[in-house]
């Protein structure tokens, strides 16, 4: 299996690292100073479960890749089209770790529907430096499967290969039930950090703000019965429980680009809720005030105008 990795940051840098550097065949799709980096020394993972260093080939674009039989995308949402402009007919099984849950369908609109594999993933990672990617905590793990929830041959080979590379992976044959399932929670936990300015050990231990992050995650979750997902009765009620495991100064990479003056996710996150809540009639009244109060940053530094 020749594996295409665009976007070397802290999703697919570790998930990629961690492929390459159990002899899988990976390349880089990168761009910046980080391409130079990993082009020059290779990309360096530093996480809790150990230090790797990949010296897969790292390119500019999916082209220079050159043909492959997976592409993980692993780009911020906003770059996804051009990505999948960049695709082509390679004839390549195509599968997102990217948040949300409209992901699959920009895919789909590019590439066959049979080309397109279901995927969820549970990591706190992100770039340190040029060449240099941080994994926080022991958390990292990879679902994936076909929408129709058949096992397939090429399913089966790439559980093989994370398992092979040290990755927690495992096949789903709910794969929509689990993204929206992985949505709910990231939602929760993207408004909250952000909005707050405060990582999750604030959030759970502040009454208010604790009950912030159940109502925004009810939300979510009457969003996704709407459109017809299975989602159980007290999941919301199991993700708080969950939370309370979290190491405290953990947050959310829409908080660390809120930090950092990077552009937001929001429009996909809690504006997504938002927007699909509307077309499905479901109100959703606290991702909306989480999506204002998070609009003047959404594309980046504030634009102030006047003395």
């Amino acid at each position: 299996m020749r594996i295409v990795v665009v976007g070397a940051g802290g999703v697919g840098g570790y998930f990629g690292t961690r492929l390459a550097v159990a002899g899988h065949d990976v390349t880089f799709v990168a761009r910046g100073r980080h391409l130079a980096a990993i082009q020059e020394h290779g990309l360096v993972v530093r996480s809790p479960l150990g230090e790797f260093r990949s010296t897969a080939p790292a390119v500019q674009t999916v082209a220079d890749a050159g043909p492959a039989d997976l592409v993980l995308v692993a780009v911020k949402l906003w770059d996804t089209e051009d990505v999948m402009a960049q695709l082509g007919a390679t004839g390549a099984r195509v599968l997102s770790l990217q948040n949300g849950v409209a992901k699959d369908d920009v895919l789909r609109a590019h590439v066959p529907a049979e080309s397109v594999l279901g995927g969820a993933c549970y990591i706190s990672a992100g770039i340190q430096e040029p060449g240099v990617v941080t994994h926080f905590g022991g958390l990292q793990s990879l679902v994936f499967g076909e929408f129709d929830g058949r096992p397939s041959a090429f399913t089966d080979e790439l559980l093989a290969a994370c398992v092979d590379a040290g990755i927690d992976a495992r096949v789903s044959a709910a794969i929509t039930r689990v993204t929206w399932e992985k949505f709910v929670f990231l939602v929760g936990i993207s408004a909250t950090t952000a909005a707050v300015r405060q990582p999750i050990g604030v959030i759970r231990a502040n009454t208010r703000t604790r009950e912030l992050l159940r109502d925004v995650m009810t939300e979510v979750l009457a969003v996704g019965r709407a459109a017809g997902v299975d989602l159980s009765d007290d999941f919301v009620t199991e993700r708080l429980a969950f939370v309370d495991t979290l190491p405290a100064d953990m947050a959310a990479s829409m908080y660390h680009d809120l930090e950092r003056g990077s552009r937001l996710e929001l429009p996909w996150l809690s504006g997504g809720v938002v927007s699909l809540g509307e077309r499905l009639g479901v109100p959703t009244p606290r991702n909306r005030t989480i999506a204002d109060v998070l609009a003047p940053y959404e594309l980046g530094p504030v634009q102030r105008s006047g003395a």
